[in-house]
Formats: structure tokens, C-alpha cells, sequence
């Protein structure tokens, strides 16, 4: 489980002056769920739902305050406080090395991952963290969601860095939607490859640990049976999944991507395909929901193509802040399909489910937000789906719930809620209210432990 946004994160420290007021509640995440000052009490918890493992992430900015200088003692003092405490009441840290986190002094030195400085500075902050903490961290991620984060960062432009260009994005002043995503996506796997080449060559024989990346994956199905919706399914998932798994794989990016974008999609050297091939121990993947597809044939447009033009897809997002979302279909059986997509398309890789959860609205700590039916029941279809995956072969070792308690949401901030407990935003304490749901997992992860223990006697 993951959630650690107590400070603003997002580029940094710049993230609350740069999106301040952008979100549909003007909400900012300062103080968030504040785990900065509660992560005793926290950790306690977990300990008490039955929790094995707790995905974070740390924050880039937070630990080395210009991005590739001396270590912030005060951001290392947390991190270690938070890791030992963590492994002091038994519960694996899984550490998220960049979760849509950049220094805003790198973005603003040389426009962060667009340039290939950023893969240099990436490793030496990743060095930092292996060396720093990696005695007790044996699960690192180098990147979450890159797969959505050029989206939305440098296409939309309706999230940090917010670069795009007209008829595109969204109130950018500079950026290129029509190469940015692409160029940003191939700066984050080359990289992710270097930070898992120097992990490798470096710690993983004495620290004894696994490293891999997690993207966003969303399954899709056709609106119709037409020749035209199944293949736009198919192009869907090599834009959206494929993009990155193709060249971890497979050394390069789908012929589909190749084909469609042309010149505007970077090619990786023969030693670049080298690096990428293999260069995961896992792979994690953020599942929520199926989504529809409709073929959209594209017409001619002065400004070129972005990527949303490139998959040519109706209506696959909003253009504006305020209702940008997947219309997302609930459907449990959507995670098996994933799941067995990805065994069979990519030689089926190690997975762990790093993000599954049901998003609530509205006032989060009222009686109906706290008996939350709706979300038990969906934990508890996505469970049983996973576990019908792993029977027909998908080697899945590990799932978490997004999230362990409410925290700051990007784009929505307080107006959606995914916690197994509910944190009380209005109260300077921040106070956590079980719901529902984190009683019923702590009884079903209760129950599991009972079983293996009768099972290994």
C-alpha cells in the first residue's frame, strides 16, 4: 500500500506555487495526509490491519534539495526514521525512487527528463538511495506511471512540468505536445535502465534486492465488434502498455508506434536496446478499471499530431483540468484479461500489483464515505480476479491497495478519496477513521496468514 504525500511533491517544492488554485477543490498538498509527523502512528497501524508490505515514495527534492548536490540531513533523518520504523514491526518497504517528482531546480537548469542530462542525474540520486538505504529496502521501483506522466505533463500540459502547444494542451506558455511525450518517455527508459544497470553491477549481489519500474494499465475493450474497434484496442494497448514494456522486453517500441508516430518517436542505439532488454526483476503495474474504445480515423489538422491524435481513439480524454478522467468501466474480469494479456505478450514477466482501489467522492469522513460497501466489494472481485490469473499461470508475487489512507490526489485533491481509512483534512491533527474496507481487508489478510500457516504444517 502507498500513499506518502505529505509534502508537496510534485516538482518539488515549486509544486503548490505552481498548481496552486488548479485543483477543482483549490486545494494543495502543503500538509496532505501529514505522514511527515504521523508515520509512528501509521506504521502502527499497518501493523495492526496485518499489513506485510507499504509502498512510498521518496521524494527526489526532499533528499537532495537542487537534484544532484549535497544530501538534504533533515529529508535522510525522515527516510530512515520511516524504513526503520517500518522494518522494526516487520513490513517490507517497497521504495518508489520518482513518482511524478522532479527537482524543480533540474526542471528549470535543463527541462528535466526532455534532456538527456536528466539520465545522469537520475542515477546519481538513485545511487544516493541504494547506498543510503538499500541495507533495508529490497524492492525499488525507479519511475511510477511515466506512461501517463508525459501524457498529462508535456501533451495536455495539465500537470507538472505543464508544457504543451496549441490546439493540444491546456494554458501551457511553452512546451511541444506533438514530440514532448515521446521524448520525455524515452529519456525515463533509458534512465531506468541506467539506474538498474549501476544497481546490478553495484548492490544487488551484497544487498540481495529486486528492481524494477510500474507503469499505469488500464485494460480497453471494444465499443463494437467492427474490424475498426478491435483494432483500435489493439493500438491502444501498444500505446499504453507497450510504449514501455515493448522495449524492456523486446529491445524497441511497437511497430504500431514506429509506423504511426515516425520521425517524431526516438530510436534507441544498438547499446541503448542492450540496456532496456531485461532490465526489471518485476514488473508493477497500476490497474483500476477497462476502459471503451472507439476507433476515430484521424483528418488532417495544420498543427500536426500529438499523442491523443496519434491513437486516434473517441474521446479518450478531456482537454480541460477540471474533467480531465478515463470514462472507467468497474469490471473485476478486466484486471484477468490484463493479466494474461501480459504473460502472453511479454513472456511472462514477474508482476506485482502495486496499485488496485475504488475512488470515492465528496466528504470523505461522513457515515456513508466510512461504510464504504462499494469499495469491499470491488477489493474483493479484483482479489478473486487476481487469483484466477496466478491459476492459469500469471506470476503475480504481490498486490497492493491504492491507497491505506486518503491523501492528496492529483488533479481531483480532496474531492476523491481511495483510503482504507479516512483522514480528516479539516482537523490539524489529521486524524484516521477506519472504514469499512480496512476492517474487512485486516479480517481477509488475517484469514490468508491462518491458511499458509495450515498449509505449510
Amino acid at each position: 500500500m502507498t500513499c506518502d504525500f505529505s509534502i508537496a511533491i510534485f516538482l518539488g517544492s515549486a509544486f503548490h506555487l505552481l498548481f496552486a488554485g488548479k485543483m477543482i477543490d483549490k486545494s494543495t498538498g502543503d500538509i496532505a495526509s501529514d505522514q511527515y509527523h504521523h508515520y509512528k502512528e501509521d506504521v502502527k497501524l499497518m501493523h495492526e490491519t496485518g499489513l506485510e508490505a507499504y509502498r512510498f515514495s521518496l521524494s527526489w527534492n526532499r533528499l537532495i534539495l537542487d537534484g544532484h548536490g549535497a544530501v538534504n540531513p533533515k529529508g535522510l533523518n525522515y527516510y530512515n526514521n520511516l524504513i526503520n520504523e517500518l522494518v522494526d514491526y516487520g513490513i517490507e518497504p517497497h521504495v518508489t525512487l520518482s513518482h511524478l517528482d522532479i527537482p524543480q531546480y533540474l526542471q528549470d537548469e535543463y527541462d528535466g527528463y526532455l534532456s538527456p542530462k536528466f539520465i545522469e542525474d537520475f542515477t546519481a540520486y538513485a545511487d544516493t538511495c541504494f547506498k543510503v538505504f538499500g541495507d533495508r529496502v529490497k524492492h525499488w521501483i525507479t519511475f511510477n506511471e511515466p506512461n501517463i506522466q508525459t501524457i498529462t505533463g508535456n501533451d495536455l500540459g495539465n500537470s507538472p512540468p505543464n508544457r504543451c502547444s496549441y490546439p493540444f494542451g491546456v494554458n501551457c506558455s511553452t512546451g511541444n505536445s506533438t514530440t514532448e511525450p515521446y521524448i520525455g518517455a524515452h529519456m525515463i527508459l533509458l534512465s531506468h535502465a541506467s539506474a538498474v544497470k549501476l544497481y546490478r553491477e553495484n548492490y544487488q549481489e551484497i544487498q540481495k534486492g529486486q528492481i524494477g519500474i510500474t507503469i499505469l494499465a488500464s485494460w480497453f475493450e471494444p465499443v463494437s465488434d467492427s474490424p475498426d474497434d478491435i483494432a483500435a484496442k489493439q493500438r491502444m494497448l501498444d500505446f499504453h502498455l507497450g510504449w514501455f514494456l515493448d522495449p524492456l522486453v523486446y529491445g524497441d517500441y511497437p511497430a504500431t508506434m514506429r509506423n504511426i508516430v515516425g520521425s517524431r518517436l526516438p530510436f534507441f542505439t544498438e547499446n541503448d536496446s542492450k540496456r532496456l532488454k531485461s532490465s526489471y526483476d518485476f514488473i508493477g503495474l497500476n490497474h483500476y478499471s477497462s476502459l471503451p474504445v472507439e476507433d476515430q480515423p484521424i483528418t488532417f489538422n495544420k498543427y500536426g499530431s500529438d499523442y491523443i491524435r496519434d491513437i486516434s481513439i473517441k474521446g479518450l480524454f478531456s482537454k480541460s483540468l477540471h474533467q480531465m478522467k478515463f470514462t472507467m468501466t468497474v469490471d473485476s474480469r478486466s484486471l484477468q484479461r490484463l493479466l494474461e494479456y501480459v504473460n502472453l505478450k511479454y513472456k511472462n514477466p514477474v508482476v506485482v500489483i502495486h496499485e488496485n482501489g475504488l475512488r470515492g467522492h465528496g466528504d470523505n469522513c461522513n457515515a456513508q464515505a466510512l461504510n464504504d460497501t462499494e469499495r469491499v466489494e470491488y477489493l474483493q472481485s479484483y482479489i478473486e480476479s487476481l487469483l484466477l490469473s496466478i491459476r492459469n499461470g500469471s506470476d503475480v508475487r504481490g498486490y497492493f491497495v491504492w491507497s491505506f489512507m486518503d491523501c492528496f490526489e492529483l488533479i481531483d485533491g480532496y474531492i476523491s478519496h481511495y483510503g482504507l481509512y479516512a483522514v480528516d483534512f479539516n482537523d490539524a491533527k489529521r486524524k484516521r477513521y477506519p472504514r469499512m474496507s480496512a476492517k474487512w481487508f485486516s479480517s481477509f489478510l488475517a484469514k490468508e496468514k491462518n491458511i499458509a500457516k495450515i498449509s505449510s504444517h
